[in-house]
């Protein structure tokens, strides 16, 4: 007489059991233990992370779609331009498996959180920032990093429609506004094509900069890498999510960026046109990023992003008052950005 079994009894391992069996035996065959990782709790990106801190070693878990191939690309060009990024131990790169130095745990924000000066720290993190653009000058790798160019600036600036304007505010575009938006969408596509072009970290901020035991800063997550403008990185790390550090000291320490790659021979513009250009970057920036949050909030359940908003709609409507050019905008913007608005 045959036996019946339920029909959960043949059912195959869950996608996340085979992943976490395929981690243990990666790490065994690298004479490691998984059970003495400690998880680091991710952030925006679908990689995942454990710390071994007996072995000084980070495991990355790039499960597809992710492809550690762009970091290990970029990991070796900011190598070799003398920037603090975490060394490879071991890959397996159809697994999607890499073993790195650990640099630490803390990180610029739990620094400056901590209340340690600004000044010096911020200093500190635009030298890397003129580090890297002065050594990409030098340094042409195959391949080439991918261009930041009018296609990509167009796909980071339809997240603020598609998931900012449309999916947050539920707005749906008259055919003369949607003219107006895509007119101001290719005023910034212009002015960031026509910037000297250099490589671009692409996420420079407190929480991806970690201070090191010697007083130097780290570099991390910088797989999104490309070649872009030079103005980007640097307003990444003034137009920041924890902190609004007010109009006047982000321009001080603007200024001292651009005196410092002057210094450094970069071809910049003089001093006007580069905080136009810098403060032009920072718009499109921010409202890439007030599309990102809605995203990760509707579609990733990640809601605890949405508390950002009112920070970057601030930056967004700072921007454009400031910017006579970006002034024809400002009533179609009004009711999307500023105060009351939406939550």
């Amino acid at each position: 007489m045959s036996q019946s079994h339920p029909a959960s009894f043949f059912a195959p391992p869950h996608p996340s059991e085979r992943r976490a069996a395929q981690r243990h035996a990666w790490l065994r065959a690298q004479g490691l233990d998984f059970a003495r990782a400690e998880a680091i709790p991710g952030d925006a990106s679908g990689r995942r992370y454990w710390r071994l801190p007996a072995e000084g070693l980070i495991l990355m878990d790039a499960a597809p779609p992710e492809d550690p191939l762009p970091f290990l690309r970029v990991q070796r060009r900011f190598l070799r331009l003398g920037l603090r990024v975490p060394r490879v131990h071991g890959a397996h790169l159809g697994q999607g498996f890499l073993l790195l130095e650990d640099l630490g745990s803390r990180d610029l924000k739990a620094a400056l959180d901590a209340g340690e000066d600004p000044d010096t720290w911020m200093a500190q993190a635009m030298t890397i920032i003129i580090d890297l653009q002065a050594g990409s000058r030098r340094q042409y790798p195959r391949p080439p990093l991918p261009s930041f160019d009018a296609a990509h600036i167009g796909t980071e600036l339809s997240l603020f429609r598609d998931w900012y304007l449309a999916r947050h505010l539920g707005l749906v575009l008259g055919p003369e506004t949607q003219t107006r938006l895509h007119s101001c969408f290719a005023r910034l596509t212009v002015n960031a094509l026509r910037e000297t072009q250099t490589w671009v970290h692409r996420d420079f901020h407190a929480r991806n900069l970690i201070c090191l035991e010697d007083g130097e800063l780290g570099v991390l997550d910088f797989q999104d890498a490309v070649r872009g403008p030079v103005s980007y990185d640097l307003a990444s790390l003034l137009w920041d999510r924890y902190w609004d550090w007010g109009t006047q000291r982000r321009r001080d320490w603007a200024i001292r960026f651009h005196q410092a790659a002057q210094r450094r021979g970069l071809p910049l513009p003089g001093q006007g046109d580069f905080l136009r250009d810098l403060g032009r970057m920072g718009l499109q920036r921010n409202l890439k990023i007030l599309g990102i949050f809605c995203r990760l909030a509707y579609r990733d359940g990640k809601e605890e992003y949405l508390q950002f908003l009112p920070r970057f709609r601030a930056y967004v409507w700072e921007a454009m008052r400031a910017d006579p050019e970006l002034r024809l905008y400002q009533a179609d913007f009004a009711p999307w950005i500023s105060s009351p608005c939406a939550p």
